[in-house]
């Protein structure tokens, strides 16, 4: 996804209010920027079942997204190993 500023973005995603809400939900995630372009951010984490990850996306963290300065629709891809 883009964010308007890495640095602004990845404080908030790594705030401890943040790390509680997605341990809640059953959710790990770690942030990664794009070196060639440091607006767009990779996320990768787990989720266990998959249903944690739909239940935690709903219109209230869509809201947080978005006032942490994301500015595109994720892309999730969903991978198993």
């Amino acid at each position: 996804m883009d964010v308007k500023d890495f640095d602004d973005w990845s404080t908030e995603f790594n705030s401890e209010e943040r790390k509680n809400r997605r341990k809640e939900a059953g959710l790990t995630a770690e942030d990664h920027k794009n070196l060639g372009n440091p607006c767009d951010v990779v996320v990768i984490g787990t989720a266990s079942p998959k249903e944690a990850f739909f239940g935690f996306f709903n219109p209230e963290q869509a809201e947080r997204m978005k006032s942490a300065g994301v500015v595109s629709k994720p892309t999730v891809t969903f991978l198993e190993n």
